[in-house]
């Protein structure tokens, strides 16, 4: 009888993705049973497969990590996404625990972390890794501005983050998959709920919040 963890894998680097199968494989209590580079294939594989924990990149081309991550949950109550990103901000992980993810570790971690966060999760223990939850105290205007964003939604928060490093329009169209159209509106709700004009006020704003430090 099979009473190992089952998993996916989310991410869109084949090259981590097979570094992760291979850290996992040394877990007699963890199997891998599929695997998906996009949002849109995890969300597949969450309805056509059973796993335990659905382990999950947030910077993904097409529909991102947090949109997915809200999809399969909104699927399934009872989805346990464990986040593995390069992203250890306190935006992200709020943003990803309001999605409906179950853990959150940074890829800078040790590597025994993986594992063991995938245990937590599976047995239906909310995970974040030790450190990521940093002091929240600073200045008012960081404060205001995260509490902002905090509220966008997981589209207007991709279409900032990609805006602010400095992608034209077209450019963030094509990374999300969106009409160009579709994402200049998203920019001018975007600028209209910063209370900003300009490209370079939406990276100031991200500088401020630590989003473009990755």
């Amino acid at each position: 009888m099979n009473n190992k963890i089952k998993v996916i894998l989310v991410d869109d680097h084949a090259v981590v993705r097979a570094g992760f199968r291979m850290l996992l494989a040394a877990s007699e209590s963890i199997e891998v049973i599929a695997e998906a580079e996009r949002g849109e294939q995890a969300i597949h594989l969450a309805q056509e497969q059973s796993a335990d924990v659905i382990v999950m990149d947030l910077s993904m081309p097409g529909l991102g990590g947090l949109e997915t991550i809200r999809r399969i949950c909104q699927r399934d109550e009872h989805a346990k996404v464990l986040v593995f990103s390069v992203h250890d901000e306190m935006v992200y992980i709020d943003r990803a625990m309001a999605a409906g993810a179950k853990g959150y570790i940074s890829k800078n971690s040790a590597p025994a972390m993986l594992p063991e966060a995938i245990e937590k999760v599976a047995h239906g223990e909310l995970f974040i890794e030790a450190g990521l939850v940093k002091d929240r105290s600073g200045q008012a205007e960081v404060t205001d501005y995260q509490t902002i964003i905090n509220a966008f939604t997981a589209r207007e928060f991709d279409v900032f983050c990609l805006l602010a490093k400095g992608l034209t329009v077209h450019k963030v169209a094509d990374e999300l998959c969106l009409g160009y159209k579709t994402v200049a509106n998203y920019g001018t709700q975007i600028r209209a709920k910063l209370n900003v004009s300009s490209l370079a006020e939406l990276a100031h704003i991200a500088v401020k919040l630590r989003l473009m430090e990755k």
